[in-house]
Order: structure tokens, then C-alpha cells, then sequence
């Protein structure tokens, strides 16, 4: 028998539910004009939610002091905060192939010294020949994805930075405009949820030193998506695009910004309807955002609204069993064995804040918000029908937040100096009520609290004119209430009650690099840095032993430790006028990495584990119609300690890489662009042994055509043009050698999308 239905339902749940005052002290001492110098000495700051742009992040990849000029995307309006990557940070010749940061000499400060980082700017996404976020942060070396459910635009799709397989979620932190949006539970931020429209730019920061300034979650790396607000444009703009695709996709978007004075406002929406790759995968999605904005030079202010809903069917995997003949990938790739199985969401969002100059170089910064995920997921096999292998599950998760923070640009003892310092505080609590079938007594109504409040502290220090040093830390102090009522007279209860946890703990992160350019053309970073996990609030509802070995049921106590990590990491970025590469090799040890065991079903913290590789992304531009890019990684995760030391981790592949292109045919009436992706075999899901058989390797390829003229704008893109039959995910069965349930994704599709620009 395969692993058991509930351990494959349990897996799909998890996956588908839900230091401002030492700074005052150093202010006296900075609070002065600092002394004008030439450009290449100055120090870049690291940009904080400055007038001008309320989205800048805490530590946002700033400009090159040359960018090539692109030209602009079809149908992309360009203002200060709408198509502005190829102004503000590296120019990238394509999606994901920013170098990132500085690429050769003449610059003090960007991004996190020491750290590899890549933008994917508003035009890249424009001209990517794919269509959802994931496949476009897919494009950067060392990303990896994991697909389930076979939609066509990306739903619940996980970004895996550096190899952390199954639990890629919770180890890569996402932001928009530089605010958490990683919630305490497995479910993940979904990214198909944001508008491609209203993004700016993609800042990727790979591994551990985003926790001292994000906190929690950020030990693969930071995902910050920076949105558009329409401040700076004309008085009035407008765009409206539709499309048709594949398995009865219809889309369409809408944004528009007005500016008065100061003041500005916009909104941008898109709504996704699919009939799905697979049965039972149909898609119906409606997102939007909207914003105001209050500029002026010394005081900026803003209020960002969001929501979202999202309605998904879950098609399952399909079973694949030599022992008995069965091949359901190859007689019924579209097929399903979970014919009701659903997974709905609600979202929605409100931030506000302010910047307020104090004196000439110092910026106060205080920002907060409040935002709701309500979801609600069915489980119920091949019927309909109340029982044992049928689970329900109705959950509710809401976060308060306050960030408060000072910006503090001058000289410290006649070196350019750049500090950050604050304070973050989270306010989160969960509700789930888990039973056997809507409508019914639920039999484990879940109840998990948590507060977060964390001090942190980051200085940028120009020591030489070509040489930059930082760093920083964080003390976060977490308080954890969990319950759990059951009620052994619901439906189908047969468990028991969990114990009640209350815990408080303090964890720190750190971070120092060092970046020395030798002159324009090549430079050298290093950086070491610690981060931290804290278990989320489903994998303490599935902790402890739940049954014994007779299989009587045992109550689950919340208890899991938490995950920390240790990296070092190196690099070196050559860059000229056509030519440009980055390439950074890095080390990782972790303890008490938190995944799920479907096999006792509960979490556990593995033995330590281990991360290990390098990644390098160039871009060739051949002409100024002609730009090739192309990236590679080699990823390795292991077990350093027992009983399967030196195996892989499951869900990881060492090798991926991609090559593209973009020709600009005909002075913008018609430009190709062409992407090939390819990645190596992985591990099963639950094949820690690693003695089952890999997931396969496979490559796709896609290509856009497209246009623009005057106001109107259109394109034609074909993803997976050689109708690769693949599938990311698997898991592997606990009790038949060869045994296995798989997630099949789309072949060839099509997409035709037409729109204009007022």
C-alpha cells in the first residue's frame, strides 16, 4: 500500500492549509553635513523608505553608475516607479539575470556587502516569455521550484532558494516593499496572488544575511518584491491588457496611477480563469492593490491596500507501481484520484506609514499593518463521503505589525557610514478547526499565538574608496501559546488531544561582509553570516508522536526546536560596457532543520544537514538588438550526522541552469525573446535513504513574440515548445520499493495577450 492516503492528505494540507536607542547616541556624532567628495567615494546609502519612493527596502541593490540604456518593454508606462529597474539597480538583459549589486569598481555600497544578489527589473518581466512569478524567479541561478497542482499560472508553487526541498517555503522569507508576508504557518506566501502589473523590480538576496535585517524565515534567502506606486508619473495613466491561453485561460489586468501636487494614488488588478492542466485543477483568481501617496521632500507618506481570492481545485498525484503493472503518468497523465479535493483563499491587506527627515541625514521610518489569509481545504479521496481518509479543514490567520526604524547616512570618524537600526513587532494568531467534512463537529479546533519582537543593527562602513565593510545583528525574542480542543464525540475522531505549550525564546542573527574592487571592472566579496527558523504553527499542530506502534493514538505536544544556520559565502563580479558575470560559491551547516516524517506521521528535526555549491549568471550584449543571457548552479543538501549521513535531501537538484535571448527584430514592431531551462534529477520526497528511484531530470524550452506600436502592444508565447512531459515533485511510497505518487504539469501552451497604454 502507497504511504498510506492519510500521509499523502497530511502532506497536501500542509502544503495547501494555511536598537533605536544606541543609535541616538551615535546621531550626535553623525548629525553633520557630510563633506562633499567625488562620486566614487562616496558611500551609496542603503535605502530606506526615503521621500520620493515609498517602496525602497532596507537594503535595496542601488545603481550602477552606467546603466545601459534597454528599450522599454512593450506597453510598459514609463515613470520614476513604473520600469525603473534598468535605472535603480544592475541592468539585467533578462529575467533573473541581474548580476546584482556592484559589478566592478566606482561604487562604495549595494545591497548587503558580501552577499550575492540579483534584480529582475519591470522590464525583464515584461519580456519574459513565461507567464507567473515563480518561473520567472526560477530564471536565477540556485532558484528551484516545486509545482503540485498543474495550473497554469503558478498557483501555490514554491521557490526554493539552495536546496530546501519539500520545506522551501518557510526557508525563504518574501517581502513586498520590504514588509514580511511569510506567515507562521506551512501554506506559504503565494505568489501567484501578486499582479505582475504593479511589480517594479525582484530583489534576491541568497542566503543567511537577510535575517538581521527581516528576521525570521530568511535562511535560503530574501525574496523582496517592490511595487509600483505611480508617484512622479503624468497626471493621468491608464493600461488595460487581456489573453487567452491554454486550457481555457482567460486573463486580464488593469492598473492606472493619478498624480496631483503631492499626491498620487493608483490601482492595479488581474483576474485568472483556467480550466487546469489536469481534472479537478480548474483556477479562478482575482487580486488587487491600491495605493495613496504623500510626497513632499522632507515628509512622505503612504496607505497600500490589498486583497485577494482565490479559488483552486487539487487534481493529487499520479500513481506509479511496477510491481503491479500500474503507470497511471503514462495511461492518465491528466487524469485524477481526487476528484473533490479543493483549496480556497481569501487575502487581504492594509500598510501604512511615514518618512520623516529629523536633520540633514537622519530619517525616522515607522510603518505598520494588518493583514488576514483566510482558507478553507477538502480532502476526501475518490468520494465524497464522510470517513476516516476525508479531512476538512477551516483556518484563519491574522498579523499586526509595527517597524519602526531610523535611517542615519553620514560620516563616522571621516568614513562614509550608512546605519539602519529598529525595532520589528509581529502580532500573529492562527484558528483552525480540522474535521471530517464541512458542516460537521470538528474534532481538533487549533488555537496558536505568537508575538515577535525583535532589535536589530546594521552599519555600511566605506573604509578605502574601493572597499566597503558591514555589519550587523538582531535579538528576537518569540512567545508561543498553542491549544488544542478536541472533541472525541465529532465524526471520525479517533486521535487525541494535544498538550498545551507556552514557550518564550530569544535567537540572534549576524552578518559581516566585505567587498574590495580592484578597479572598474573586477571586484571580490565575502560575507559570513547566522539566521534562525522558528517553527511554524501547522508543524507544531502535526509535532509529537501521534500514534503508538500498535497504532493507538497519542496526544502531540507543539514541541519542535528551532532551526538555525550557520554560511559563508564568496564571489567575485567582472563587469564592462557589454559584458558582465557574477559567481559566488557558498557552505551552509543546519541544526534542527524542522520537516515532515509521513511516514510516523508528525514533524521532526532532523540530524544536521548541510548546503553546499556555487551559482554564476552573465550577460553578452552582441549588439544594441541583441542580448544574450544564461545562468548556472550546482546545489548540494546533505545530512552531516546520523543514520543517513551523506545522503542527499530530498527534493533538491544539483545541477540547473539557463540560456536566453532577446533580438529586437524590428525597431520594437516585433522582438523575440527565448529562455531555455533545464535542471538534473532529484530525490523523492520521504527518500532519506535515498534507495528509490529519482525524480527525472528534463529541460523546457520558451519563446515570445512581440510588439508595439504607438499605444498598443501585443505578444504570442509558447511555453515548453518541445512538450516536455515532466513533473517536479514526487513522494515515494514508505512500504513498496518502486512505488510512487507523482505531479504531473503541463506540456506545450500557448498564451495570446493584446492590450494598450493612456
Amino acid at each position: 500500500m502507497f504511504s498510506l492516503p492519510s500521509a499523502r492528505r497530511r502532506r497536501a494540507l500542509l502544503l495547501a492549509s494555511t536598537m533605536i536607542v544606541p543609535a541616538l547616541g551615535a546621531t550626535s556624532a553623525l548629525a553633520q553635513q557630510a563633506p562633499q567628495v567625488a562620486p566614487s567615494d562616496q558611500l551609496p546609502p542603503i535605502e530606506v523608505t526615503k521621500p520620493g519612493d515609498q517602496n525602497l527596502t532596507r537594503a535595496k541593490p542601488t545603481a550602477d553608475e552606467t546603466p545601459a540604456q534597454r528599450r522599454p518593454a512593450p506597453g510598459d508606462t514609463q515613470t520614476s516607479n513604473t520600469g525603473t529597474g534598468t535605472g535603480t539597480s544592475t541592468p539585467s538583459t533578462g529575467a533573473g539575470t541581474g548580476t546584482g549589486g556592484t559589478a566592478g569598481g566606482g561604487r562604495q555600497f549595494s545591497a548587503i556587502v558580501g552577499a550575492s544578489s540579483t534584480v529582475i527589473t519591470a522590464d525583464d518581466i515584461a519580456h519574459s516569455p513565461v507567464h507567473t512569478l515563480s518561473e520567472i524567479i526560477a530564471q536565477v541561478p540556485g532558484v528551484q521550484l516545486q509545482s503540485f497542482y498543474g495550473g497554469v499560472n503558478g498557483a501555490k508553487t514554491s521557490v526554493d532558494i539552495r536546496g530546501f526541498g519539500a520545506f522551501a517555503a518557510p526557508n525563504v522569507l518574501i517581502l513586498i516593499n520590504g514588509r514580511r508576508q511569510t506567515d507562521i504557518d506551512l501554506a506559504g506566501f503565494d505568489l501567484s496572488t501578486i499582479p505582475l502589473n504593479s511589480i517594479e523590480r525582484i530583489e534576491i538576496t541568497r542566503g543567511n544575511s537577510g535575517a538581521v535585517l527581516y528576521g525570521d524565515n530568511a535562511v535560503g534567502g530574501v525574496v523582496n518584491i517592490v511595487t509600483k506606486t505611480g508617484v512622479g508619473g503624468p497626471p493621468v495613466s491608464i493600461k488595460a491588457e487581456g489573453g487567452v491561453g491554454s486550457f481555457n485561460q482567460r486573463m486580464a489586468e488593469v492598473s492606472a496611477a493619478v498624480n496631483s501636487g503631492p499626491w498620487s494614488t493608483s490601482f492595479y488588478g488581474n483576474g485568472v480563469k483556467s480550466d487546469g492542466y489536469r481534472a479537478n485543477n480548474a483556477l479562478d483568481q482575482r487580486n488587487a492593490v491600491g495605493n495613496i501617496n504623500y510626497t513632499t521632500p522632507d515628509l512622505s507618506a503612504f496607505l497600500t491596500v490589498t486583497g485577494g481570492d482565490q479559488k483552486l481545485g487539487l487534481p493529487g498525484g499520479r500513481l506509479v507501481d511496477p510491481s503491479i503493472g500500474l503507470n497511471e503518468l503514462a495511461t492518465d497523465r491528466r487524469g485524477t484520484s481526487t476528484p473533490y479535493d479543493y483549496g480556497n483563499q481569501q487575502t487581504a491587506g492594509v500598510t501604512t506609514g511615514f518618512t520623516k527627515t529629523l536633520i540633514n541625514g537622519v530619517d525616522l521610518i515607522v510603518d505598520g499593518g494588518w493583514r488576514q489569509r483566510d482558507t478553507q481545504s477538502g480532502f476526501f479521496g475518490s468520494t465524497p463521503t464522510i470517513s476516516f481518509s476525508s479531512t476538512y479543514n477551516d483556518a484563519a490567520l491574522q498579523t499586526w505589525s509595527i517597524t519602526p526604524r531610523l535611517s542615519i547616512k553620514n560620516t563616522a570618524f571621516g568614513l562614509p557610514s550608512s546605519i539602519l537600526t529598529g525595532i520589528d513587532y509581529y502580532d500573529t494568531t492562527f484558528r483552525e478547526s480540522r474535521g471530517a467534512f464541512q458542516g460537521v463537529d470538528p474534532y481538533h479546533i487549533y488555537n496558536i499565538d505568537q508575538q515577535q519582537l525583535a532589535g536589530y543593527w546594521q552599519q555600511t562602513i566605506g573604509l578605502l574608496p574601493t572597499t566597503d565593510f558591514s555589519y550587523g545583528a538582531r535579538v528576537e525574542n518569540t512567545n508561543v501559546s498553542a491549544r488544542d480542543r478536541y472533541d472525541p464525540n465529532a465524526p471520525f475522531a479517533f486521535d487525541a488531544q494535544a498538550t498545551p505549550l507556552n514557550s518564550s525564546e530569544t535567537q540572534y542573527a549576524a552578518h559581516v561582509g566585505v567587498e574590495h574592487r580592484f578597479d572598474d571592472t573586477f571586484s571580490v566579496f565575502g560575507r559570513a553570516a547566522r539566521a534562525f527558523r522558528t517553527p511554524g504553527a501547522d508543524e507544531r499542530v502535526a509535532s509529537g508522536p501521534s500514534f503508538d506502534a500498535f497504532f493507538n493514538p497519542l496526544p502531540q505536544n507543539f514541541q519542535l526546536k528551532t532551526q538555525t544556520s550557520e554560511d559563508v559565502e564568496g564571489g567575485f563580479r567582472v563587469k564592462t560596457n557589454r559584458f558582465q558575470v557574477q559567481t559566488t560559491v557558498y557552505v551552509m551547516d543546519l541544526e534542527n532543520e524542522i520537516q515532515f516524517n509521513p511516514v510516523l506521521f508528525y514533524n521532526v528535526n532532523l540530524d544536521p544537514t548541510r548546503r553546499y555549491g556555487s551559482e554564476t549568471s552573465a550577460s553578452l550584449k552582441v549588439s544594441d538588438t541583441v542580448t544574450f543571457r544564461g545562468g548556472m548552479a550546482y546545489t548540494r543538501a546533505v545530512f552531516r550526522e546520523g543514520m543517513y549521513a551523506g545522503n542527499d535531501v530530498p527534493l533538491v537538484s544539483r545541477y540547473t541552469g539557463n540560456v536566453g535571448v532577446t533580438w529586437n527584430i524590428w525597431q520594437n514592431y516585433l522582438v523575440f525573446d527565448g529562455t531555455l531551462r533545464a535542471w538534473s534529477s532529484r530525490i523523492m520526497d520521504n527518500d532519506q535513504a535515498n534507495t528509490q528511484s529519482r525524480i527525472p531530470g528534463n529541460a523546457t524550452a520558451d519563446i515570445k513574440l512581440s510588439g508595439q506600436y504607438d499605444h498598443f502592444f501585443w505578444s504570442l508565447s509558447v511555453n515548453n515548445l518541445f512538450n516536455a512531459l515532466y513533473y517536479d515533485y514526487a513522494i515515494a511510497s514508505s512500504f513498496t520499493a518502486g512505488r510512487f505518487s507523482a505531479y504531473p504539469l503541463p506540456g506545450r501552451t500557448y498564451m495570446v495577450r493584446a492590450g494598450a497604454t493612456f
